[in-house]
């Protein structure tokens, strides 16, 4: 086998394996769920580089759309009603909400790696958290599951 044809080969099973460790999470946009009303369950992720999210519409009403996204990240925005993929292709934290639930603090935090921007994506929680007219410890909690 020339040199050519063993690195292209060696390439295309590197890449075929790196796709299949990849994991695929599901979040359900919900009504109703363990942590009270209008939520996304789970609503903190400890994910790796190249994972994907799947948000699942399991009530009406309800979309995905990314607040903070780390350098490098691609930004993210659902239609309503619209289950979307994502792929963590960045390390850090990345926040996203419901925006017609933002006031009812319909919000996630994902992890990924290093959380390389911290400082940043707590003030996305803080903000958030405070733009909010009820379940204002709800994603305060979610975030303090991020590990620095």
């Amino acid at each position: 086998m020339k040199l050519q044809s063993m690195v292209a080969a060696g390439l295309f099973t590197m890449m075929a394996s790196t796709s299949l460790l990849a994991a695929e999470h599901v979040v359900e946009m919900k009504n109703s769920g363990a942590d009270g009303i209008m939520v996304f369950e789970p609503g903190f992720i400890q994910a790796e580089k190249g994972d994907t999210v799947k948000y699942v519409l399991v009530g009406q009403a309800h979309n995905s759309v990314s607040q903070l996204v780390p350098e490098g990240a691609e930004r993210w925005s659902g239609g309503i009603n619209e289950e979307i993929t994502i792929t963590l292709n960045a390390e850090g934290v990345y926040v996203y909400n419901c925006t017609p639930h933002a006031p009812l603090n319909m919000a996630g935090v994902i992890q990924v790696g290093e959380a390389v921007n911290y400082d940043e994506a707590k003030a996305a929680v803080d903000k958030l958290t405070a733009s909010a007219a009820t379940n204002k410890d709800r994603l305060t909690g979610y975030f303090s599951n991020v590990s620095q």
